[in-house]
């Protein structure tokens, strides 16, 4: 069984481009989400797809159980959909011996940008780079299979700005 331990932080500044190391593009489609769990779909560059299932978030740590699925049936899926596509560019930032995952989302989410470590263990320490702004770790709204039904765009403007600030 596999587990995920996630933090995630909102991001300050562009100072953090210069150090990617590589970016997918992602696509993903939520067929179903509640209280307890969500199922995903979601494609790479568009040639690998997995289909995800995930316990929501009670901690830093979380039930992650992800299967590959033939790309073709992975864009059948996509129209079984709930709510909205999310659409990112997910870049890869090494920073000490840890990788973040820097998505810059597209589409209605658009100006959202939200760093991501998994960690070990719910008690890792790590350094943070400075580009690293407020933690969003469970708050809900910031979360994809939120996104999905509640996106960016439709935030009130002074949640914008704040994240904007972060």
């Amino acid at each position: 069984m596999s587990f995920e331990i996630e933090r995630k932080f909102l991001v300050r500044g562009d100072d953090w481009r210069k150090l990617t190391q590589r970016h997918i593009k992602i696509r993903q489609a939520y067929l179903a989400s509640n209280s307890k769990n969500s199922i995903r779909v979601r494609i790479k560059d568009d040639k690998t797809a997995t289909l995800t299932v995930k316990s929501k978030p009670s901690s830093l740590r979380r039930l992650e159980l992800e299967y590959p699925v033939p790309l073709l049936e992975a864009e059948a899926m996509m129209q079984l959909r709930q709510g909205a596509v999310i659409e990112k560019i997910r870049h890869v930032v090494p920073w000490d011996d840890l990788e973040w995952e820097v998505d810059v989302f597209l589409g209605s989410n658009a100006g959202l940008i939200i760093a991501e470590i998994e960690l070990d263990s719910e008690h890792q320490q790590f350094r943070m780079p400075a580009w690293i702004g407020r933690e969003i770790t469970g708050q809900l709204q910031y979360y994809n299979s939120a996104l999905v039904t509640q996106p960016y765009c439709s935030w009130a403007r002074e949640d914008a700005e704040l994240q904007q600030l972060a």
